[in-house]
């Protein structure tokens, strides 16, 4: 995903509203996807296309549920290294982006260096994945992690600028 996104003055009433439905949608057909949005197929193919070249869309995916698929274990890890050189931000973020049950990571600041959410089966398997990914690291210094008893909202919806 590029860092700098391109300015939102190129997307006009039509980009967003295609935007939307594909938010809500993205296995609506070219046809389902034309009439929700008052446009012609072809127009709306052409405008999906070029929404996806000028990266608006970075991907389409499926939504699994975690709790059917033996992963309904939510943990939102805090991660504080003891040297913050852009060289060991990178690295520890190498060893983490490997792992398939971490779903996020974010730099952030101030207060921990990273932020992780891990989707696991259950206890044993975060212990684990906590040992071998955090606490036999050497740059590791504070490891913090909270449990997720409830999910009261989760999105993936971005809210679209407004046109005048």
């Amino acid at each position: 995903m590029p860092n700098s996104a391109p300015a939102t003055d190129a997307l006009d009433e039509l980009d967003l509203r295609i935007l939307d439905q594909l938010q809500n949608d993205s296995s609506l057909t070219n046809q389902e996807l034309a009439l929700r949005v008052h446009a012609s197929p072809p127009t709306c193919f052409r405008r999906v296309r070029r929404l996806r070249a000028l990266g608006y869309i970075a991907r389409e995916v499926a939504i699994l549920d975690p709790s059917r698929l033996d992963a309904g274990l939510t943990a939102i890890v805090e991660i504080t290294l003891d040297v913050q050189t852009a060289e060991h931000l990178d690295a520890f973020e190498a060893d983490i982006i490997g792992e398939s049950a971490i779903q996020q990571c974010y730099r952030v600041s101030p207060g921990p260096d990273f932020i992780l959410v891990a989707q696991l089966p259950d206890m044993p398997a975060y212990h684990t994945l906590a040992h071998r990914v955090f606490t036999s690291k050497k740059n590791v210094r504070n490891v913090r992690t909270f449990f997720a008893i409830y999910r009261g909202k989760f999105e993936t919806r971005l809210p679209l600028p407004q046109k005048r």
